[in-house]
Order: structure tokens, then C-alpha cells, then sequence
């Protein structure tokens, strides 16, 4: 008898530690299977441990003398009401605070996601030789391939219109798995690279950002399943030109 698929439910399940020990060794043996979803799973379980790491220690710090309940019986209801609207306005700090430290991730994983871009950027773009894996000349198989190891469609922005024509594209390794990365050159020789990653939260789009890195310059953006970051070593203006472009024709 087949075992049941493994459900988006049991992974947040696995990552809190409820799941039974048998239905978690099958969940393990699906992320082994499974880079994409081993990876995004091995983050949300960083994250837990972020916040344990963060408020655990609250736990065992003694309950401050003004929150105990006094012996005097007439005066334990009224106590008992301000430990009420005590937790519950310590409730809501903590809740503040949670919703700080994800903004703050989040932040924090943008700014990562524009640098590894930009190292990506710099490590490809000056080769003469082998700049790409797939060149321009086999673009269909190289939409396909990609679009296959991402795990969605993909596709590859035309910038003639700019100046820019198509070198090829590569698959690289990201942190939550599988990114690909497309390269552009115009007539003086001049290298824009477009890095595509998987967006975990698929329904979640961005304007766009800026990030430079030792003189390469990034605009990037979340557009649903995917997150966009395009790399140069050219004036702002002129990338946000590109920039444009390419979210146009993605978004016809």
C-alpha cells in the first residue's frame, strides 16, 4: 500500500515537532527527495529557533513581585483582574515583537538575496570563454531546462529594444535551492545578469529595491511564484531603465 503524499500542513507539523515519530521518518525520506521543499523547510525551522533563542529566557525569569497575589482574600479578585490585563498586555508586546523580528528577516533575507545576486554577478559576468552554460542559440532549451529545475515556468526577457542582446543562462545554487541566472551584453561589451529564484510565499509581490555591492548596483523585486534581481556595473538610472523592461514584459 502507497503511503499518502506529504501534505504543506505535516511540514509546518515536522518543523513543530508534532508530528508522530513514524509519519515524521516519511517526511523526511519526502525532503530527502525533495531539495526545494528540504530547503524552505530547513529555514522556517532556523526561524523557529530564532525566536525560541529570542523569548525562551523570559520563561524562567521569576514573576516580578507586583504580579504576585496577595494573601489578603479580599483583595484577590482585583489581583486576579490586573494579572488578567497584565498578560494580556504582555501578550500583545510579544506579539509586536514577533512581528518585528519577521519584518526584520525578512529584511534581512532581502539584503542577503541582493548580495548573492551581485557575487553572481561579478563571478560570470567577466568571463570570455564560459560566461554561460546554454548559450543564446539554444534559448528553448535552455527556458526549459531551467523552468524544469526551478520547479515553475520561467521566462527570459528580450532586450534588444535596449541595446541588450541575450548571452545564455546558467543554473546556480541559492539558499532555498536552485536559482537560474540569465546574461545580457550590449555593443561596448557591457554585461547585465537577471537572477530568478523561487518566491517562498508564492502571492506576495514587491516594488522595487536597490542594493549596491562594492560598485555593482541591484534592483530587485518579488512577482509571485518568483523573485527577480538584476545586476550591472552601469548608472542607477540606466538599470532602472532595464529594470522596467523586464518587469513589463514579464508582467504583459
Amino acid at each position: 500500500m502507497s503511503k499518502p503524499p506529504v501534505t504543506e500542513a505535516e511540514l509546518h507539523a515536522y518543523v513543530d515537532r508534532v508530528l508522530p515519530a513514524e509519519r515524521a521518518a516519511e517526511v523526511e525520506a519526502h525532503l530527502a527527495a525533495h531539495p526545494e521543499d528540504a530547503a524552505r523547510i530547513a529555514a522556517y525551522c532556523e526561524q523557529t529557533a530564532g525566536l525560541r533563542r529570542g523569548f525562551d529566557p523570559v520563561l524562567d525569569e521569576p514573576l516580578p513581585r507586583r504580579l504576585e497575589l496577595p494573601r489578603a482574600p479580599w483583595m484577590r479578585p482585583a489581583m486576579r483582574y490586573a494579572a488578567v490585563v497584565a498578560w494580556i498586555a504582555l501578550g500583545g508586546a510579544i506579539g509586536w515583537q514577533l512581528h518585528a523580528y519577521d519584518s526584520t528577516s525578512s529584511r534581512m533575507e532581502s539584503a542577503a538575496w541582493a548580495r548573492r545576486a551581485a557575487i553572481a554577478h561579478v563571478v560570470y559576468s567577466p568571463e570570455v570563454r564560459h560566461p554561460v552554460e546554454v548559450g543564446a542559440d539554444q534559448e528553448a532549451h535552455l527556458v526549459a531546462w531551467l523552468s524544469k529545475r526551478l520547479g515553475t515556468q520561467i521566462k527570459v526577457p528580450h532586450l534588444g529594444g535596449l541595446g541588450y542582446s541575450l548571452v545564455g543562462g546558467r543554473l546556480l545554487p541559492g539558499e532555498r535551492g536552485p536559482v537560474a541566472q540569465f546574461m545580457y551584453q550590449d555593443g561596448r561589451g557591457q554585461r547585465l545578469t537577471l537572477y530568478v529564484r523561487l518566491n517562498p510565499d508564492d502571492n506576495r509581490e514587491t516594488a522595487f529595491r536597490f542594493a549596491q555591492e562594492r560598485g555593482i548596483g541591484v534592483f530587485y523585486w518579488l512577482d509571485r511564484k518568483l523573485g527577480y534581481a538584476l545586476s550591472g556595473e552601469v548608472d542607477k538610472s540606466e538599470l532602472l531603465r532595464v529594470a522596467t523592461a523586464v518587469h513589463s514584459q514579464l508582467n504583459p
